[in-house]
C-alpha cells in the first residue's frame, strides 16, 4: 500500500542582499515555475512582505500549545483554562522545601515543612493558599492563608525583583515547574501590610521547623480565608 504522503511544491524564493556599512538589506522575490526554477525576479513588495509575515506568525500556534499537557493530565491539576491568556489551578501535598531568606530577615536558609498548598497562576501573577488536609481538595474545601512572607492579604505573591518570563507556548508541566522555581528560589523578606498569614510568629515557626527535621507543619496555626476552592475556579 502506498503511504499517504503530502507533497509540497516550491512556490517562491527570497534572496537577501547586503552591502558594506550600515545600508539596509535588499530583498529580491522570485516566483517558481513548474520545474521548480526561479523566475520573474523583482524587489519584495509590501503585499508579499505582509503575506510572508502572516505565514511566519507563530502566535496562533503558541496560543494552542499553551498549558497543553505532555501526557495524561496530572492528578494534582484542579482547573485548567488553556486559552492564550489562561490560568491554571493545582495543588501540592505537604512537603519539606528549602526556603531562602533575605539577610535583613535574620533567618538562615533551610528546609521547612510545609502544609498542602493550592496554587493559581497565569503568565504574570501567582496566588497561593494553604490546606489543612492532605487529600485532593474539592470545590467546597476551605482555603487558608499560605504560611509565607511576601504575600498580600488575598494570596497574591509579591515577586520583588524576580523576572517572571513564562513561555507563550509553555506546556502544563513546564508552567508548573517554572512557577515552583520562581516562588521557591526567590528570597522571602517581610510581611506585606503587616499581614501575618499564621496565628503565631512566622519567624519563630520557621526556626522550629528547621530545627526539628521530623516535625510536620502545625496546621492548627493556619489562619482561615473567606474563600473555598471553587472561588478560584
Amino acid at each position: 500500500m502506498t503511504p499517504n504522503v503530502q507533497l509540497y511544491q516550491p512556490k517562491a524564493a527570497l534572496i537577501v542582499f547586503t552591502a558594506s556599512g550600515f545600508a539596509a538589506p535588499y530583498i529580491e522575490y522570485y516566483d517558481m515555475d513548474e520545474r521548480g526554477c526561479p523566475v520573474n525576479p523583482h524587489p519584495l513588495t509590501v503585499r508579499e512582505a505582509q503575506s510572508l509575515a502572516k505565514a511566519l506568525d507563530t502566535r496562533e500556534y503558541a496560543g494552542k500549545a499553551f498549558l497543553r499537557p505532555e501526557g495524561v493530565l496530572p492528578d494534582n491539576v484542579l482547573h485548567l483554562d488553556p486559552s492564550e491568556n489562561g490560568s491554571l489551578v493545582w495543588y501540592t501535598k505537604p512537603q519539606r522545601q528549602k526556603l531562602y531568606f533575605a539577610e535583613s530577615l535574620g533567618l538562615e536558609n533551610g528546609m521547612v515543612a510545609l502544609p498542602a498548598l493550592v496554587w493559581k497562576a497565569n503568565k504574570k501573577e501567582l496566588q497561593i493558599f494553604a490546606l489543612k488536609g492532605i487529600a485532593k481538595p474539592k470545590a467546597e474545601t476551605p482555603l487558608y492563608h499560605a504560611p509565607f512572607f511576601n504575600l498580600y492579604q488575598k494570596g497574591y505573591v509579591c515577586m520583588g525583583t524576580v523576572n517572571v518570563a513564562i513561555k507563550s507556548a509553555a506546556s502544563l508541566e513546564e508552567f508548573i515547574s517554572a512557577w515552583h522555581a520562581y516562588f521557591f528560589e526567590s528570597y522571602f523578606s517581610h510581611h506585606i501590610n503587616e499581614h501575618n498569614p499564621v496565628g503565631v510568629n512566622l519567624f519563630n515557626l520557621y526556626k522550629g521547623l528547621m530545627a526539628d527535621t521530623e516535625k510536620t507543619f502545625p496546621t492548627d496555626t493556619l489562619r482561615p480565608t473567606p474563600l473555598i476552592l471553587k472561588n478560584l475556579l
